[in-house]
């Protein structure tokens, strides 16, 4: 991202200067723009790996249901809606349970590596403030009150993985136990 961003040589820089004959303002010097970046750049690092889930699940599709649909009249879309979306519902509550486990965990270092002195107070995250509170030696190494963040942010993280997992459970019958 650093590459691709830079305002001199980067991509964005690059046709950014050609458009308008101007080198682009710094986008991690930007501090609003962080927020942007670190989840548009998770969506697009996630996307891969969520498409291979999907497309894996409807390769299980029983191609009959699709063919006895296809000789009834129903179109392309019906298909995916009567067909295809039922079929995929068990994998989207099963991936949304256990996104929600990552919620409060978001990953340290992809915002430990896209954090300056001009993006920190938007930058700063449980996982990035453990770090500078506990381990960093920038500020007073505080061990136990680091571990109890933490620790909270893990209690809270599978708090909400058991909620979750109820409501799917209720909703839709399927759960991960």
């Amino acid at each position: 991202m650093l590459q691709f961003f830079n305002n001199r040589i980067g991509l964005y820089g690059i046709i950014y200067e050609n458009i308008f004959g101007e080198f682009p303002s710094d986008i991690f010097g930007n501090p609003e723009a962080f927020r942007h970046l670190y989840v548009w750049s998770g969506t697009w690092q996630n996307f891969g790996w969520s498409a291979i889930i999907y497309i894996a699940t409807l390769s299980g599709v029983d191609e009959s249901l699709h063919e006895a649909a296809q000789l009834d009249g129903a179109s392309r879309l019906k298909r995916v809606w009567h067909i295809d979306l039922p079929y995929l519902v068990p994998t989207i509550v099963i991936m949304a349970v256990m996104g929600m486990g990552k919620i409060m965990s978001v990953g340290f270092e992809k915002a430990f590596l896209m954090q300056n002195n001009l993006n920190l107070e938007y930058s700063e995250l449980i996982s990035t403030y453990v770090y500078r509170i506990g381990l960093s030696g920038t500020s007073i190494n505080d061990f136990s009150y680091a571990t109890a963040v933490d620790l909270f942010n893990a209690v809270l993280n599978l708090v909400l993985i058991f909620i979750s997992n109820q409501i799917a459970r209720r909703a839709t019958e399927t759960s991960l136990w």
